[in-house]
């Protein structure tokens, strides 16, 4: 119950108590109050008016009643993104940065060596984490960077990112469509880095948490033919987008490894890897053209 005498460090405590958690229920209140972390630091015995009050509360019950955090917030960070997320995208997840630190050190490398633009591929983007981040972080203007995704709700989400990145859309360009068919056919032959974070969970896998299953939409989860019909829809394509020398590279299930090795070497590429993310289990799946 929030009155006219209620102050943010004893809201702070409430909501701590009520979610069992000091660090969520700090989020919430300064989601709730507008304030950065440092100005909410300081705000400790400022009064909290009823607005902001109420809209705690109510970020407070949504926790309570299971949906995720980022959901609540509707914002998340994703290595150096402040990013909009929402029920209509998969949640950024740290795993997901170990793809996107592979891709760079590819592209970086790639940047130091070619005299035109990087051409790269961000395929099922999401809330478009993975494509923007490799735009926002490799040198400006060494990059030419496409978004694509089958549903139209991911790309209005993708569209809010780009715009509050800082980027243009000469940088990053987002179009509709399944996988490669949302390229233009000129662009075949010249990608010189395609990455994506399809959906790899078997449909029936019992180890998902309910929180995902329930909140986090379908199509950004589960695969067919035991979680691998995405990764193979996409390798036996990819060699006919990308210019030679170009790298493929994934994001796999923790027990996917040997079979997506297996799947990129029988469609010609070289230097496959499989590389592990930070808990020390298979994640990321490169190979070459």
């Amino acid at each position: 119950m929030v009155d006219d005498t209620s102050t943010w460090g004893e809201l702070l405590r409430v909501s701590s108590t009520d979610l069992g958690s000091e660090q969520e229920a700090r989020w919430l209140c300064e989601h709730a109050s507008g304030m950065s972390s440092a100005e909410f630091a300081s705000a400790m015995h400022e009064l909290v008016g009823a607005r902001s009050g109420a809209a705690l509360r109510a970020l407070v019950d949504r926790r309570l009643a299971g949906e995720p955090l980022q959901y609540v917030m509707k914002r998340w960070a994703f290595r150096h993104l402040d990013v909009l997320v929402d029920e209509r995208v998969l949640i950024p997840r740290p795993e997901t940065e170990a793809v996107v630190q592979t891709a760079l050190e590819l592209a970086v490398d790639k940047v130091r060596k070619s005299k035109s633009k990087l051409r790269i591929a961000d395929l099922g983007t999401g809330s478009g984490v993975i494509g923007l981040s490799l735009a926002g972080e490799l040198p400006r203007g060494s990059t030419e960077v496409w978004l694509t995704d089958l549903s139209a709700d991911a790309l209005e989400v993708a569209r809010a990112n780009l715009a509050g990145s800082g980027l243009i859309d000469a940088e990053v360009r987002i179009v509709q469509g399944s996988w490669f068919a949302a390229l233009p056919s000129e662009s075949k032959n010249s990608f010189d880095l395609i990455v994506s974070n399809p959906p790899y969970i078997a449909r029936g896998d019992v180890g998902v948490e309910k929180i995902v299953r329930d909140y986090e939409p379908d199509i950004a989860l589960f695969a067919e033919n035991d979680g691998m019909s995405a990764h193979e829809q996409i390798v036996a394509q990819a060699q006919e987008w990308l210019g030679p020398g170009g790298w493929l590279v994934l994001e796999i299930g923790h027990d996917q490894g040997d079979k997506v090795r297996a799947l990129l070497s029988r469609n010609g590429f070289k230097n496959v890897q499989i590389r592990q993310d930070l808990a020390h289990r298979d994640r990321v799946a490169l190979g070459q053209k």
